[in-house]
């Protein structure tokens, strides 16, 4: 994987994870340097970005102090997801809100153009991704 590409991965994951970009822009640049998805781990505080030849760097940006109920509560999970596409939650308070609601991490799939949210027990909730995005 090239450096300008890891670069720009490391400065997107940390940025995301500080509340600085808003979904649109972490997905567009993404996109940009050829990422096909990415999953983010609640459970081990990893992200991992996947390139289509096969690559994959691994962002360690540490757990969460939030417990993960074993429900799951898609209603939850889809406030959280509107509060975010209105730009009224960024990323910190969505990784709170989102494990509020059982999830335990989700991705993210960029041609698919939607994200899969996950559950303890394997529930999947999908979400297409808004036309602002």
């Amino acid at each position: 994987m090239e450096n300008s590409v890891l670069q720009t991965i490391e400065a997107v994951a940390h940025d995301s994870y500080a509340g600085k970009l808003t979904f649109g822009h972490v997905v567009g640049s993404l996109m940009a340097v050829g990422v096909e998805s990415y999953f983010a781990d609640y459970r081990t505080g990893n992200t991992s970005y996947y390139m289509a030849d096969g690559s994959v760097h691994v962002v360690a940006l540490g757990k969460k102090d939030h417990t993960i109920p074993m429900a799951f509560d898609a209603r939850v999970l889809v406030e959280a997801i509107r509060g975010a596409q209105r730009d009224e939650v960024r990323y910190p308070e969505f990784i709170r809100l989102s494990m509020v609601a059982g999830c335990v991490g989700y991705i993210v799939w960029m041609a698919g153009r939607h994200v899969s949210y996950f559950g303890h027990a394997g529930e999947v909730h999908v979400e297409y991704f808004s036309k602002a995005n």
